[in-house]
């Protein structure tokens, strides 16, 4: 059976890691949530590649695939990965591009360490769109508590000041917790919202990687 780590420093690594085993029973999905070190993976770059260092030591040349299921970890420090261990193979979460078809105003939710990167703002550069960048720090530690209701995120884009004329009608979420509550954002911003995550696109890389198809866990011709 096939392993693959999914690495994260909280519920968002736990949520894809429920969808890869759904989408994708062969394999052995371990999952290393480094609970404790889960404001490092969030803060900074540097403090996010020595914190995942320290965790996947053990199974660095052991499994058949690693996933970064963090935002800055995977912007800042898949190439470095790659490089120090190129025994290994490392995948990490992209940044999901809205459909450029039709130019809908286009909210990101993420984190600021997330937003200060080179890799961030050449995202914002291709979207050619009205968009408004949202860094939301204390979001995943309430998620992972808890804590964040749906009227605690209300109260929050309540008192947003958005730029004039935008609505949005899409939202990409650049930090893998805000997948738990793609409920309450239809809830707040109507039910033909939009929502880019990048889960089904790394299931999908995973599929390319490791030489099988998706959902059906079988080895490619």
């Amino acid at each position: 059976m096939l392993k693959v780590v999914v690495f994260d420093g909280g519920y968002g690594g736990e949520f894809f890691a429920d969808q890869l085993e759904t989408e994708l029973p062969i394999l052995e999905v371990i999952r290393v949530i480094d609970w404790r070190n889960a404001d490092g993976l969030l803060t900074s770059p540097r403090k996010a590649r020595k914190v995942a260092k320290a965790a996947l030591r053990p199974y660095i040349g052991k499994v058949d695939l690693i996933i970064f299921a963090n935002h800055l970890l995977s912007l800042t420090s898949l190439k470095y990965f790659c490089r120090k261990y190129k025994n290994q193979k490392f995948i990490g979460f992209n940044l999901k591009h809205p459909d450029t078809f039709i130019k809908r105003d286009v909210l990101i939710l993420t984190t600021k360490a997330v937003a200060r990167t080179i890799n961030y703002h050449n995202f914002l550069f291709q979207i050619h769109r009205k968009s408004q960048t949202l860094a939301l720090d204390n979001w995943p530690a309430e998620i992972d508590e808890g804590e964040l209701t749906e009227s605690r995120i209300r109260e929050v884009f309540q008192k947003t000041h958005f730029k004039k004329h935008f609505h949005p009608e899409e939202v990409v979420l650049a930090c893998s917790q805000f997948n738990d509550i793609k409920v309450e954002l239809k809830n707040i911003f109507g039910p033909n919202l939009k929502i880019h995550d990048s889960f089904n696109d790394t299931i999908r890389n995973t599929c390319k990687i490791l030489n099988i198809r998706g959902g059906t866990g079988k080895k490619s011709n």
